[in-house]
């Protein structure tokens, strides 16, 4: 999904994630999302924003030890990140390691739905590539549906089945 900048792409994810008060109901596989409690709703409906909150001073603190932890270190690693990155302080990471870190954080909870606002905009063009083919390779595995907004067109050619624009009066398909 594309759009101009403040169309309210980002407002969108944050309604469908139940982060922002929001008009209408969603579902999930039949089941509307009052009927899920907000912690279990949003390890189901994941939003991956550009700029992520980070709570603790050390960067492996944000990742609780579950069944998934042995392969935290590969997952890194695929995403070009620096195998002691866990150890690292919060503050001495750039902005694309925070962005890669934030993916890892959110893919956590193996989501249902998966939304990526600009998640590779701090990134260069081969740490971008990494993160492309670490998605497909998720989305592969786990089949979650995806919306990716980017600016980059190139990008969206890349990683998309079906592009979007938001404009002021709506979403639309690109043909």
């Amino acid at each position: 999904m594309t759009g101009k900048s403040g169309i309210g792409k980002t407002q969108l994810f944050k309604a469908i994630t139940d982060l922002i008060p929001a008009s209408g109901e969603i579902l999930l596989e039949n089941i509307p999302c009052s009927s899920f409690s907000p912690k279990e709703w949003r390890s189901k409906v994941t939003m991956v924003p550009a700029n992520s909150c980070w709570w603790y001073d050390r960067v492996g603190d944000h990742f609780p030890v579950t069944d998934h932890t042995p392969f935290l270190s590969e997952n890194c690693r695929q995403l070009g990140l620096d195998s002691a990155v866990m150890d690292w302080q919060v503050k001495r990471l750039s902005t694309g390691e925070r962005q890669r870190l934030t993916l890892l954080r959110a893919l956590q909870n193996r989501p249902t739905v998966l939304l990526l606002d600009e998640p590779s905009s701090g990134l260069d063009m081969h740490h971008a590539e990494l993160m492309e083919a670490f998605i497909e390779h998720y989305r592969l595995e786990n089949r979650p549906a995806i919306v990716w907004v980017s600016h980059d067109p190139k990008q969206l050619q890349r990683v998309a089945s079906r592009e979007f624009r938001m404009e002021q009066d709506g979403l639309y398909q690109r043909t």
